[in-house]
């Protein structure tokens, strides 16, 4: 397990060699291409440092790669402070940002693909506003109002993947304690479950329920999530999520663990259309 920035240098690293090898070059040729050190390409390749995203540019151009979505893809895991277009809106907030958090951002706009088991929470994708800000409030201690809606503002705006072109695909197990802990009060609790099932309705979020009578899973060990990209499996990343950090698992065995472990969650749980009347249920008191 490793921190988000030492995983995304690997990968990128080794995306850019697979794309050199694919462009017929040496790492001394690309270097004498682009004006560098054949040691810099190195580095790069094995993540040893880092790398600037106008030099990933550099490297795309003249490996002859021109997928709009690939590069813009690799430039977010060099780490782009751009400002511009948006990709990079969370850089507003970075001076309330963790840079875990950040890191997380990043890959949840470039993904194609999120898959998710959450055992305490509506996933921040899928919550209303007024839950938002009882959960920031509560994940953290003496916050002000201006920090407090800055964070629920954050959290908002991650939504607009789902709306994208074209959007995330969200997959959610959720526990059925999610359902039944009371965030906010009764009233914030009822709207937050109309929302969930109105967002389980659009053609790219698919939610299912675990509910008690499932008993002990796989999944009793705690949250994570799953980012898949389209075009580039080789990207796939697990999160966990920890109380002051979050840990990035990157290897081919952790990927297909978890792989299971989620497909294993979806037989437990009800089906996506039962899961529904499910939470409908438990919205009118049930």
């Amino acid at each position: 397990m490793q921190h988000g920035p030492a995983v995304r240098r690997r990968k990128l690293g080794a995306e850019l060699r697979a794309l050199r090898t694919g462009a017929a070059l040496t790492s001394g040729e690309a270097a004498r291409l682009v004006g560098w050190h054949q040691s810099k390409v190195s580095r790069i390749e094995t993540g040893a440092s880092g790398v600037k995203p106008a030099d990933v540019r550099l490297l795309l151009d003249a490996y002859g790669v021109t997928d709009s979505q690939l590069r813009e893809l690799l430039v977010v895991l060099a780490g782009s402070d751009e400002s511009g277009g948006r990709h990079h809106w969370w850089h507003a907030y970075r001076g309330i940002l963790p840079a875990t958090y950040r890191d997380f951002i990043s890959l949840e706009s470039q993904a194609s693909a999120m898959r998710t088991l959450e055992t305490s929470v509506i996933p921040g994708l899928l919550q209303t506003p007024e839950y938002a800000r009882a959960v920031t409030r509560a994940a953290v201690d003496g916050l002000d109002e201006e920090r407090l809606h800055a964070l629920v503002e954050v959290r908002l705006a991650r939504q607009d993947v789902l709306r994208a072109d074209p959007p995330l695909e969200l997959s959610a197990v959720l526990d059925e304690a999610v359902l039944r802990r009371e965030v906010g009060g009764p009233g914030v609790m009822t709207r937050q479950l109309e929302r969930l099932v109105e967002s389980a309705r659009l053609p790219q979020v698919h939610v299912q329920v675990l509910p008690f009578a499932a008993g002990a899973h796989i999944g009793v060990t705690g949250p994570f999530v799953i980012f898949s990209f389209s075009r580039t499996s080789d990207l796939d990343v697990v999160v966990l999520d920890h109380l002051t950090s979050s840990l990035y698992l990157e290897r081919k065995e952790d990927l297909e663990a978890y792989t299971e472990a989620f497909n294993a969650l979806r037989m437990y749980a009800l089906s996506p259309e039962d899961s529904l009347d499910y939470i409908a249920r438990i919205g009118g008191g049930a």
